[in-house]
């Protein structure tokens, strides 16, 4: 038993060269399992690889918002095609993301909508970007129901009742340990065990005390000690809770 990384961007850019030093390093600090995300073909079939040569890692492909004007039809049939492969556990990270674009909405919406869909079609859960777009994330999760995780959230409370209300998971990441961490505090005091994940978001967001160094998964003992701190609960029962939670959201994990 250990602590999961349920989101890390281990084949983007320089993780991808470090794959041996990311698995040592993790089970050192007694991350057991991290979940790959790939945000395009190449990185999820190089995220086949290494699932293929160590077993710590599952699998999640899904189109980012941020890549919206560039996905093509034959993009989409990559994706059904590459997420059939038994490593794949989840379709992610999708969503919304209107902090850097405003202009491209509906197309955002249309493609947030249309992986789900496919999700749905292939019984997977789905890792959901939600960024400068709370009401119309909501609005879609509310239209058409499935199942997932908001990962590395940081919105209000009042937005994480809403939020496992409809059934989701809330998974935490390094900004839970920044000094000015408010909001994140209040919500994951509240949130249920039974519906709680950490993860690292890596190579973004490394945790206090190591903030503005690449992240990789071994971080996220970092986050892990402090949802402990914050809910008050022994280490291993949360260890065991959230390998619950894991296996109960991604039914095709190992």
């Amino acid at each position: 038993m250990g602590i999961i990384d349920t989101h890390a961007h281990v084949t983007y850019q320089d993780l991808a060269l470090r794959t041996d030093e990311i698995v040592k390093n993790a089970l050192k600090h007694n991350v057991t399992r991290i979940l790959c995300v790939s945000c395009t073909k190449e990185e999820a079939l190089k995220s086949i690889e290494i699932a293929d040569q160590y077993d710590i890692f599952d699998c999640a492909f899904g189109y980012h918002p941020e890549d919206v004007d560039k996905i093509s039809d034959s993009d989409f049939n990559d994706l059904k095609q590459i997420l059939q492969n038994d490593h794949f556990v989840a379709l992610g990270e999708i969503g919304l993301d209107y902090h850097y674009t405003k202009e491209n909405k509906e197309k955002q919406k249309e493609l947030f909508i249309t992986q789900i869909h496919l999700a749905n079609e292939l019984n997977l859960p789905i890792l959901i970007h939600m960024r400068d777009a709370t009401l119309d994330t909501l609005e879609i999760l509310k239209k058409h129901p499935c199942k997932g995780i908001m990962h590395c959230y940081s919105g209000s409370l009042e937005t994480a009742k809403e939020i496992i209300k409809l059934g989701y998971y809330i998974s935490f990441a390094g900004p839970l340990t920044f000094k000015n961490a408010k909001d994140a505090l209040k919500v994951c005091k509240w949130v249920p065990l039974d519906r709680v994940f950490v993860e690292t978001d890596s190579p973004f967001l490394t945790p206090h005390p190591f903030r503005g160094k690449p992240n990789e998964p071994f971080y996220t003992h970092l986050t892990f000690e402090k949802v402990c701190e914050l809910k008050q609960v022994n280490p291993e029962l949360l260890m065991k809770q959230m390998e619950n939670n894991y296996h109960t959201l991604f039914t095709k994990a190992k």
